[in-house]
């Protein structure tokens, strides 16, 4: 009883569409077909079905190609050794010199081998090279397939050409086959991250990614059920369209290739700048901000993406921010 009243408020036109617009108005007609948020439970099978995928990409691509630029597993092999385990487990894995002295001591050991067994167990802590490297790849041919099938889905749309026909008919806006496809990969891409962050290779920004894939899958899944599919794409691509140069930077740098590394991160960088700095705010805000007002009154959806799209602007000045630091670095260390 309690679901249901939270289902019924949770779902009041009033925050999801404009007003004098029902649900009633969305429902499937002439053929048409409109967006429904029962449409995104698919989403969490295909990212396990993806999940499968990469593990066989992995496999099978990304590991001979790993293979190729002469990465190999660092996997150190280490003497096992209890009362070291537990101590490293259980105490500390710094121990101080009185700790080397006393563990010495009890495993009939040097102080140096303690030592050495020490440093050894904290580098197999550390992720390995070509774990990252087949991460890397993974994403990167994900993100490109993603690019050119966002490009071949958007170039003969009126309103990537002229903004206002991104609200010419809105909501009332049918569902297109390739806007459907084009969504449902994205999300189920970002579940499949979000699912696989337990298993990938450990990182010190765990938490950050876990707060953008959430935050990506929040953005998507509200502009899907508030049918703002057509700015929804647009954003999708701004993005998807840098991220392929800094995953193909990281396969570069794991694989030892300086130059290549740092000409690919400089590509992404411009481009980031493009994208998230000048394009977002000053042709995908401007869209999704001011022209609606031309159309509608400001209702609560209206209000709530277009919080969203703000916060996520923040967040590239932050990562730019960070970006600028890394060009400094990689400059003048040349």
């Amino acid at each position: 009883r309690m679901f249901q009243t939270f289902k019924e408020w949770f779902w009041l036109e009033r925050f999801w569409l404009p007003p004098t617009i029902k649900w009633s108005d969305l429902e499937d007609h002439d053929g048409l077909v409109f967006v429904k948020p029962s449409h995104l439970y698919i989403t969490i099978p295909y990212a396990f079905l993806l999940l499968i995928i990469r593990h066989l990409f992995e496999k099978f691509i990304a590991l001979p190609l790993a293979k190729t630029f002469g990465i190999k597993s660092t996997g150190q092999k280490i003497i096992p050794n209890t009362v070291l385990e537990n101590f490293f487990k259980h105490s500390t894995r710094r121990p101080s010199q009185t700790d080397i002295y006393g563990l010495a001591k009890k495993c009939n050991l040097t102080e140096r081998q303690v030592e050495r067994w020490f440093r050894s167990r904290q580098n197999q802590q550390r992720p390995c090279r070509l774990k990252k490297f087949q991460e890397a790849c993974w994403r990167f041919t994900f993100y490109l397939m993603m690019t050119v099938a966002g490009i071949a889905f958007l170039y003969d749309k009126p309103w990537v050409y002229d903004l206002w026909e991104v609200w010419n008919g809105y909501p009332k806006q049918p569902l297109l086959p390739s806007q459907y496809w084009y969504y449902i990969l994205e999300m189920s891409f970002y579940w499949s991250l979000l699912f696989s962050l337990g298993s990938d290779a450990k990182r010190k920004d765990f938490l950050a990614h876990v707060i953008h894939h959430l935050a990506a899958i929040s953005l998507m899944s509200f502009s899907w059920c508030a049918n703002y599919i057509r700015s929804g794409t647009l954003v999708m691509v701004v993005h998807d369209v840098a991220d392929i140069w800094l995953e193909s930077a990281k396969m570069f740098s794991y694989a030892g290739w300086r130059q290549t590394c740092n000409a690919l991160f400089f590509i992404f960088s411009v481009l980031f700048f493009i994208s998230r700095l000048i394009i977002f705010p000053f042709w995908i805000l401007y869209c999704t901000l001011i022209l609606p007002l031309h159309y509608l009154e400001p209702f609560f959806s209206y209000i709530f993406l277009n919080l969203q799209l703000m916060i996520l602007q923040i967040l590239h000045l932050y990562w730019g921010y960070f970006i600028v630091k890394m060009l400094k670095r990689c400059i003048f260390t040349q």
